[in-house]
């Protein structure tokens, strides 16, 4: 698969989609997104941070997800950290995980062992 995660990262920066933005759709980017509003869609970059106040309801294809807010959808990822704060109901395959006490989790986890 050809994803923005399997390409160098070049001189691609980090996009921050600011707490007052609402987005219905797909976003993709050569680098990072932090999202602090509401995404409901696809998201595919190389790094996903959900802020604690983002809310992300989706399909995620990124390299590495970190989650302090809510996100729902499916994810596939290499790298997924839970914060303590982060909310998230969703099926999502992994191969590194890390979970921060207070974390609250419901979905199916796969670890992807190619």
């Amino acid at each position: 698969m050809n994803t923005p995660a399997d390409r160098p990262l070049g001189n691609a920066a980090k996009s921050v989609l600011s707490s007052d933005l609402r987005i219905s759709g797909d976003i993709t980017s050569e680098g990072a997104v932090e999202i602090l509003g509401t995404v409901d869609g696809t998201v595919t970059a190389r790094g996903l941070t959900v802020g604690p106040e983002g809310s992300v309801t989706a399909t995620v294809s990124a390299e590495q997800v970190d989650v302090k807010g809510h996100l729902d959808g499916r994810v596939s990822c290499s790298e997924l950290t839970l914060r303590g704060t982060a909310r998230v109901t969703a099926d999502i395959t992994y191969k590194r995980v890390v979970i921060e006490s207070g974390a609250q989790i419901e979905g199916r986890f796969t670890l992807d062992e190619k």
